[in-house]
């Protein structure tokens, strides 16, 4: 199974958030400085994977938001 961007994205925000719980939750500190250590790690791999993605898609700028395209529109 191939690991995709929105896969990283999603374990790192969800790393992160559980860093904040563990903070609210006064969890010893070596827990938290570490979690907080992989996070950021995850961070950076998260960027890398999202920019070298090969995702492609066929929109242009001219095809705007898709909920309210600019080149149907009625004056």
């Amino acid at each position: 199974m191939k690991n995709s961007a929105m896969f990283w994205v999603a374990a790192t925000t969800l790393a992160l958030v559980v860093v904040t719980i563990m903070v609210t939750m006064d969890f010893p500190f070596n827990w938290v400085f570490y979690m907080t250590v992989i996070g950021q790690t995850m961070i950076v791999y998260m960027v890398y994977k999202v920019l070298t993605d090969e995702y492609t898609t066929d929109k242009t700028f001219k095809d705007f938001y898709e909920d309210h395209p600019i080149g149907n529109r009625v004056n």
